[in-house]
């Protein structure tokens, strides 16, 4: 089908999905004007009164409200839970619900993460409004692009409250992380420089997983649980089992633990040619212990440890294959055995009182370690490099990626400490929250190399980066909500031969009508900071050539030679992201019957990044040398639309999840190759047999941006249609069912740099970008426990 007709398909189905949600707009504008009779305006003579009984009530929100991890797990058993319901506290770091934020926030629940049976991180993600992925089929890593920006930190990646700085230079994404999707249990996803409370950084948006823990496993009424799990699946082979157990002490004490395992091979893409490499084993622990040492304290202690092995890197593909391309340059890279750990340790203090309006805190220290250690199995020719310590040594290789049997390594440590409260009071029809805090995080990055130069393409150094922030939140009547905070970072970063360093103030302030009604416009303007990370502005040496005469046309500084030469550039500007934001919530019960849910939110925006840091490529002296440099861009602009509707009529349901976006270098008016322009994610189901059995499609279509420099091959155009089936035969029981990319299509999800001489491909990117053809899966989980 031709994309444009393909997109025009996908728009009307969208289009029509929402109009159908908004068929009952007319009753909800007129209750807009006149509240629920339960949140209607208090009158003169009892203003007082209300408002009291408001205060005491909102009080009570938190105390009364059921923890989400346990409606996550035990959703199947009591129907379906609207994920824009979930308590969120990401956007403001005070608890709300996700439809309720005053900033465009998604959530994934656990009843989703199971229905679906990730085989990565990236599977949960790729359908929420705003984001995309760059992952590659030959690294299990996860690379989060939010409104077109990623990379270096744009996008705040936390676990458990724990940053993942964790960043490598090479072919695939400058920016990713290491997750085994089976100990995740929530994941809050919130887009743009909206969250700047949250961390210092994030001019793209915020990513939050939590990870299991004992309310996941153990129900109401059960003083110990346990939850195990397995999965098969096809093209080729794909396995996982886990189990997850958990006992309440006493009813101070809780002790949580569990893990999973996972292998999959070589996976075919939807033209049936494998992707080589793509296999890869991965084990992962987790355990926690929370203690109640008072009244409305809590203090958690949690580890967790994940291994993953996997070959990194493409072969030569032979002729004949798609993608294949004549001759030596580009047709594959050095493959490298891979084995990467990743160890979290955290502690956490939590102090809640409903009755107490003065202390409502959070603080958190924790410590993130991801070290990679690889050793170089295959070389893109069969002989050495002529000239070089590997033709000596009579070995394959060269003095950039190494020799076949060196090993090369790369650390990176990441300790911090996070700390917020929120403060409450209220005075007549005034409501006022006041939460401040503060933050800071040190990267420590070491890397090692026997015979390549992979440290000084990933140098290592130092940064810390740390900030404070303040903001108040208040409400007059149900008639507006204004959300107004400033946020202090700084940074600095040092290396052996270079030190920088900066601070700045980022205001944001948001204004809401209608509160408490069923439709809730507001307005932000929101600003993010983000500092220079050290790859940015260290990175040096030569870029990988097989030899002389084979491209190593380019002479570096040190005397290496490469196709080109990476520049250090110290004078590098942080980042600064403006973001222009109008969004409308929209929540209504009972709209066409009984018990259905009508859940919306619309955004649309603006953000005007300046200093906007980019990897320029360049020619200069002597003239024959290519190099290239991170650099400032004066001005970037990304702008769109974002749509999540959700309408459950508890035997059916139907959702939209729709993303329209454009970027643009403001100065050269060329596209920004990391935005996608268009996305739209049609979710339609069915429960019979009194909610024992689900059935639901989703399909998801793909605008391929080709507005980008020459620099880049566009990614693909595609329909991606999968199916789900779960059967729940027994409330401990629970069996999924799922094909994914059933019309088998061939799709890369976003572009591919080319080669220095700008003509060719660089085919290891290509190959591994493509994503799995059909795969059919098969997962079973049981639950045990008892009082």
């Amino acid at each position: 089908m031709a994309n444009g007709a393909r997109g025009a398909h996908a728009l009307l189905w969208g289009v029509s999905a929402i109009a159908l949600c908004f068929s009952g707009v007319s009753e909800a504008t007129a209750q807009a004007r006149e509240p629920d009779a339960a949140q209607a305006a208090p009158s003169t003579q009892d203003t007082k009164q209300k408002n009291a009984k408001r205060s005491k009530k909102r009080q009570q929100i938190v105390a009364q409200a059921p923890d989400q991890s346990a409606l996550n797990a035990n959703a199947q058993a009591q129907g379906s839970v609207q994920s824009l319901d979930t308590i969120t506290v990401a956007a403001t770091k005070m608890e709300e619900r996700a439809v309720d934020a005053l900033a465009p926030v998604s959530v994934v629940t656990l009843e989703q993460i199971q229905r679906w049976q990730p085989n990565r991180v990236g599977d949960l993600l790729y359908n929420v409004p705003g984001v995309w992925l760059q992952d590659r089929g030959d690294d299990p890593a996860t690379s989060i692009n939010i409104r077109g920006l990623q990379d270096f930190g744009r996008v705040a990646v936390v676990v458990d409250g724990a940053r993942q700085n964790y960043q490598r230079s090479g072919h695939s994404a400058n920016g990713a992380f290491f997750l085994d999707p089976e100990l995740i249990s929530n994941i809050e996803v919130v887009r743009g420089p909206t969250a700047n409370i949250y961390g210092s950084g994030a001019i793209g948006g915020v990513v939050s997983f939590r990870t299991k823990d004992i309310d996941d496993v153990v129900r109401p009424g059960e003083r110990w649980g346990s939850d195990w799990g397995i999965m098969g699946g096809t093209n080729d082979m794909r396995g996982m089992v886990s189990g997850f157990g958990g006992v309440r002490v006493n009813p101070n004490v809780d002790l949580f633990a569990g893990g999973s395992w996972t292998t999959q091979s070589n996976y075919k893409d939807g033209m049936g040619v494998t992707v080589e490499n793509s296999a890869n084993k991965t084990g992962s622990a987790i355990a926690k212990a929370t203690v109640r040492p008072a009244d409305g304290h809590e203090l958690k202690l949690g580890g967790i440890f994940q291994d993953f092995d996997y070959d990194n890197g493409q072969p030569r593909r032979a002729l004949g294959l798609p993608f294949s391309q004549p001759g030596t340059g580009g047709n594959g890279t050095s493959i490298y055995a891979t084995n990467v750990k990743n160890y979290q340790t955290s502690l956490g203090w939590r102090y809640q009182r409903p009755e107490d309006q003065i202390f409502d805190w959070d603080a958190k220290v924790y410590w993130n370690r991801t070290e990679s250690d690889q050793v170089k199995i295959a070389h893109t020719a069969t002989t050495p490099a002529f000239g070089t310590a590997c033709a000596r040594r009579g070995l394959p290789g060269n003095a950039i990626s190494g020799c076949i049997g060196d090993w090369r390594s790369y650390l990176i440590d990441t300790i911090g400490f996070d700390a917020h409260n929120t403060s409450r009071f209220e005075h007549g029809s005034w409501r006022h929250a006041l939460t401040y805090g503060g933050d800071i995080f040190q990267d420590d990055v070491s890397t090692a190399d026997f015979s390549g130069n992979s440290n000084a393409t990933t140098p290592g150094g130092r940064r810390t980066v740390s900030g404070a922030f303040a903001q108040w939140k208040v409400g007059y009547a149900t008639w507006f909500d204004l959300i107004s905070a400033v946020r202090y970072d700084n940074y600095h970063l040092s290396s052996a031969n270079t030190t920088t360093e900066g601070d700045r103030f980022s205001p944001k302030v948001t204004f809401a009508l209608l509160p408490t009604y069923v439709v809730t416009p507001y307005v932000s303007y929101a600003e993010g900071y983000r500092a220079p990370s050290v790859t940015e502005t260290l990175v040096d040496g030569a870029h990988v050539a097989s030899g002389p005469g084979q491209g190593d046309t380019s002479v570096c500084a040190d005397g290496s030679r490469g196709f080109f030469c990476f520049l250090p550039n110290p004078h590098l500007r942080p980042e600064v992201g403006k973001n222009k934001e109008i969004g409308l919530n929209v929540k209504k019960d009972d709209l066409f019957t009984a018990g259905d849910t009508l859940r919306a939110k619309f955004n649309v925006f603006r953000n005007d990044v300046s200093d906007f840091i980019d990897g320029v490529q360049f020619a200069g002296p002597p003239g024959r040398n290519l190099y290239f440099q991170y650099q400032n861009i004066a001005h970037a602009r990304i702008e769109g639309f974002e749509a999540e509707v959700f309408y459950d009529a508890n035997l059916w349901f139907v959702g939209v999840s729709a993303t329209i976006q454009r970027g643009e270098n403001v100065q050269t008016g060329i596209g920004l190759v990391t935005v996608q322009p268009r996305k739209i994610t049609t979710t339609a189901g069915v429960r019979m047999f009194e909610n024992q059995l689900t059935l639901a499609m989703q399909w998801t279509s793909v605008e391929a941006n080709t507005d980008i420099p020459a620099t880049y091959l566009a990614g693909t155009s595609y329909d991606l249609l999968n199916a789900y089936l779960t059967y729940k035969p027994h409330r401990d029981i629970t069996v999924n069912f799922s094909v994914d990319n059933i019309l088998d299509e061939y799709y890369r999800p976003y572009a591919v740099p080319r080669a220095a001489d700008f003509t060719s491909t660089q085919n290891d990117v290509l190959w591994s970008s493509a994503a799995p053809g059909r795969v059919f899966k098969l997962g079973a989980r049981f639950h045990f426990g008892g009082a």
